[in-house]
């Protein structure tokens, strides 16, 4: 037995069920779409990333693929473990970006409009890639934190690089924004191709979906959501 962290734990405990176990004790969500950092100590990355190469090479070889004599999947198994962790799915593993605020010294109370900014992610269905594009509107008051226009993106970025779905994602960007700036009102936008429809299924190469959040103004003022939804550039 070795001294983790939180509690005495096997050293021959695979890393997953170390951190799981964390996360369970906390009495906390661990959904597709949920951030973990939080119960993920220094170093342990790289070892969960030992434990899903190992796992995924075991897929692969279910699927009955010549691993040893096939030189285009010989190293498949750690350049996806890699490409899960380290990439399209690191919003799960690391936490916020840091975001500075400032205060609204000049008491800004217009509409502001984000966007648009390009989003990539995959649905937790079938983990194909979900690729689009998000508006954000802020109606500010004078109590509002006033963020860098670049840490929307950041932000957006560290919300969809779950795996997600569409409806999910924009909440939890929405939810992320709100308790971070505190506007009068938010709004959201987001159009996306999901390849779970063009790869496979249906295969249907045109069809994208686009839904929304409104909050606040853009909510009980239809003016403002009207305004708000004509200044958005003509999506294709």
């Amino acid at each position: 037995m070795t001294k983790n962290n939180d509690s005495l734990v096997d050293v021959g405990t695979p890393m997953s069920v170390k951190i799981r176990e964390r996360i369970v004790a906390s009495k906390k969500r661990f959904h597709a779409n949920d951030n973990i950092s939080a119960f993920i100590n220094e170093g342990e990355m790289s070892v969960l990333l030992d434990e899903v190469t190992e796992k995924m090479q075991g897929v692969l070889e279910s699927m009955v693929i010549d691993l040893e004599s096939d030189h285009n999947t010989n190293n498949t198994a750690r350049r996806v473990a890699k490409m899960y962790l380290n990439e399209v799915f690191k919003g799960r593993y690391v936490p916020a970006p840091a975001v500075t605020e400032f205060p609204n010294v000049g008491h800004l109370n217009e509409l502001m409009i984000v966007g648009p900014i390009t989003v990539r992610s995959a649905c937790s269905h079938h983990f194909c890639p979900v690729i689009g594009k998000v508006w954000i509107g802020v109606m500010p008051n004078e109590h509002t934190n006033v963020i860098g226009l670049s840490k929307y993106a950041r932000l957006a970025e560290w919300i969809m690089n779950r795996p997600q779905i569409q409806e999910e994602a924009v909440v939890q960007l929405a939810d992320l924004i709100q308790d971070l700036t505190q506007p009068n009102g938010l709004a959201l936008v987001m159009e996306a191709s999901h390849f779970c429809m063009h790869w496979r299924g249906v295969k249907d190469m045109d069809s994208k979906m686009i839904n929304s959040v409104m909050r606040g103004s853009f909510l009980k003022d239809p003016n403002l959501r009207r305004e708000f939804l004509a200044l958005l550039p003509q999506r294709t």
